[in-house]
């Protein structure tokens, strides 16, 4: 199986140092659809691996994150592309919970819900976070400069073996050819 692991905020949709708390704020990075559509037609499959810390901290409710998700749902399908399934942990940092990027286990329960070893899988993301639950899950750690990308790349101390695009687009470009 062909897999490709995505976080959401800053990946796919613009992020905000707010949270994303509505359908009317989640927007779509230009050509983000179009990228998870190439994955799809090239035989990847995609999911996503998200922090929604904004449910326990009740900026929103399951009901909102699923309408957020049902509208991200909707423009893909609109793109020709699809996402498998979206792994989400809904816990703060004080929370301590293995799920929680930079912890690898929302990545892991991917590995085992699709029978899959994360060794060549790629996990894109835009925060250290991301980059060190890739780590820990063996998955191949990808930084995107978009959402806090820039921010994380000036902060220096990616893990060994980062790969580094411009954006979700470019690094589709370039991993599918």
């Amino acid at each position: 199986m062909k897999l490709v692991i995505l976080d959401r905020d800053g990946v796919i949709n613009l992020d905000s140092d707010l949270f994303i708390k509505s359908p009317d704020e989640w927007i779509a990075i230009p050509k983000s659809l179009e990228a998870i559509a190439m994955l799809n037609q090239s035989g990847y499959h995609v999911v996503v691996s998200t922090n929604q810390s904004g449910l326990n901290r009740g900026l929103f409710d399951m009901d909102t994150l699923n309408a957020m998700h049902a509208k991200m749902h909707q423009e893909l399908s609109n793109a020709g592309g699809n996402i498998d399934a979206i792994f989400f942990c809904p816990h703060t940092h004080s929370e301590n919970c293995n799920c929680r990027k930079p912890k690898a286990g929302m990545l892991l329960e991917i590995a085992d819900r699709f029978n899959i070893n994360l060794k060549n899988v790629p996990m894109i993301g835009d925060s250290l976070r991301d980059l060190q639950a890739a780590v820990l899950a063996e998955c191949i750690p990808v930084l995107v400069l978009t959402g806090k990308g820039i921010k994380t790349l000036d902060q220096g101390n990616l893990p060994p073996n980062t790969l580094i695009y411009d954006d979700l687009y470019s690094f589709v470009l370039d991993w599918i050819e």
